[in-house]
């Protein structure tokens, strides 16, 4: 493992420079144009100064190819936008405006599985001499159980057979072992970017994409087939980037680097953070991101809260605003490239079914939220009378406001955005503290996640983490500035009192100058 983690810090970053935060829309969910209930490309446009202002520049898009689908994932046509969202000319005239904004975008792209209505998946299932059959994976009799003990083999509609299938009959699984799948995914991945102008991809569930016998998960396969696609998309627009989905622990994340796509989500260091807001206790964080910090560029991981899979965090959280604040804080004050899941800055609220994680965008207190003239394809969530962005807007204090400053402070603090973190001791699992340094610019961050106030915190480091000197801290948020941090020649910090209580639930940042 040593030896894995000192190639991967040899990892170099890529030439395009590192977005501050990505948001992720479902266009269903976001805004709609035209009075039909769905949110649409044109809608999305529309609110792309909203996304701007936020302090995004960077937007992930769930699915937009066509789909019989809701939520977009089993493909039908790779070349064509959902008919529900717009024309392929509307995609691109979202492309022209979001770039004139500076914003990036990269879409969801689906490459484990398609749709049963794909025409090349109905010419396989009917015709067993089609040229596509090679695409799909088929048996005569079911095949064996995975190794988590479910079934992925679906029965035939058409003759005695069964087709391979990981998440349902409707998703038969793409054949990656067949070359032609693959030359197929890189010139879709070819017509997004030169064709639609995208700005590169997020792949979904790609540690499924190589199966090998009952091992439907993490297979030599499956890394092959990204460190092929990966390097192909680098090499074809080299300022593209690539994130994928491995929903796992870091032990098995890091095994999809250095060579295969260009970052990944943190979901262990998401949950400690969630968990950490929740239960008070912060003491699973830090330990995560510096497993990724120590064995990949900042730039190449994503950690973020909560995705369109995940109970929301305000529900995660019981409806705490206090908490939820803390963990953006600590979210947007970490290294990596955080993603934010739309609606978690006015705080909305879902849980399962996935069609109640996805709900409409709140952004009024009028009649669907102002989301639509019509009838939305959802029922909103209860709160959307005050998780809304139009009563958030006016209040300096709210959830909505907070995401804004710390956005913006991160976009302006490079310190933030790149450096490097040092995690510090408090002698208390309440207390998360840290510090991020790039250059001669440093940055303290204090966060008491816990229910009650802590007085008389004492931070402690490791020798020569800072130069030594006199500091002044400033509150980059707003608020008290800290006491004075004198640092001696060995450059340790040693029983140093922040401030003389830490407030319940609060999250403090303050950048240091000498």
């Amino acid at each position: 493992m040593l030896a894995l983690l000192a190639g991967l810090t040899l990892l170099q970053a890529p030439a395009r420079p590192q977005p501050s935060a990505c948001y992720e829309v479902f266009v269903r969910s976001f805004y709609d144009s035209n009075g039909d209930g769905i949110g649409d490309l044109n809608g999305l446009t529309q609110k792309l100064d909203y996304i701007k202002g936020l302090g995004a520049d960077c937007i992930w898009l769930m699915p937009v190819a066509e789909s019989p689908s809701y939520h977009g994932y089993d493909v039908s046509d790779y070349y064509t936008i959902e008919p529900d969202y717009g024309t392929n000319d509307d995609f691109k005239r979202f492309m022209g405006e979001a770039h004139r904004r500076g914003i990036k975008v990269i879409v969801d792209l689906v490459l484990n599985h398609a749709s049963s209505e794909h025409p090349y998946f109905q010419a396989a299932l009917r015709d067993t001499g089609s040229p596509y059959r090679d695409w799909f994976i088929w048996s005569p009799t079911p095949g064996p159980k995975n190794q988590y003990g479910g079934d992925n083999w679906h029965r035939s509609p058409v003759r005695d057979e069964y087709y391979f299938g990981f998440f349902w009959k409707g998703m038969p699984d793409l054949n990656f072992r067949y070359a032609p799948v693959m030359e197929e995914s890189k010139r879709i991945a070819r017509f997004w970017l030169e064709e639609m102008g995208v700005d590169g991809f997020r792949l979904d569930a790609v540690r499924h994409l190589v199966e090998d016998g009952p091992i439907v998960s993490n297979t030599p396969g499956t890394h092959q087939a990204l460190r092929d696609f990966g390097g192909y998309v680098r090499s074809i627009a080299p300022q593209s980037f690539t994130i994928g989905e491995v929903w796992e622990n870091i032990d098995v994340l890091l095994t999809y680097y250095p060579d295969q796509l260009d970052s990944y989500f943190a979901f262990e260091v998401a949950d400690a953070i969630v968990e950490g807001a929740r239960s008070g206790k912060g003491d699973r964080i830090l330990p995560a991101v510096m497993r990724l910090e120590q064995a990949v560029p900042n730039h190449r991981w994503a950690p973020f809260l909560r995705n369109h899979d995940q109970t929301r965090t305000m529900t995660a959280l019981e409806g705490s605003t206090a908490a939820a604040k803390v963990a953006a804080t600590i979210l947007l004050t970490l290294p990596g490239a955080p993603f934010v899941y739309y609606g978690e800055e006015i705080g909305m609220t879902g849980d399962k079914p996935d069609e109640r994680l996805r709900t409409p965008m709140h952004w009024s207190r009028s009649a669907a939220a102002g989301f639509t003239g019509g009838k939305a394809w959802q029922a909103l969530q209860p709160d959307s009378f005050t998780a809304n962005v139009a009563v958030q807007d006016r209040d300096s204090t709210s959830l909505l406001n907070s995401y804004r400053r710390l956005l913006r402070v991160r976009a302006n603090t490079q310190a933030l955005k790149t450096g490097t973190i040092v995690p510090l001791d408090a002698q208390n699992d309440a207390i998360v503290a840290y510090l991020r340094k790039d250059g001669n610019q440093a940055v303290l961050v204090v966060a008491n996640l816990g229910a009650a106030p802590v007085a008389g915190v004492r931070l402690r480091s490791e020798p020569g983490v800072l130069a030594c000197g006199r500091y002044t801290p400033r509150n980059l948020l707003g608020g008290p500035h800290a006491a004075p941090l004198a640092i001696r020649a060995d450059g340790r910090i040693t029983g140093y009192v922040p401030l003389g209580s830490l407030s319940a639930r609060r999250a403090y940042v303050f950048e240091l100058t000498r």
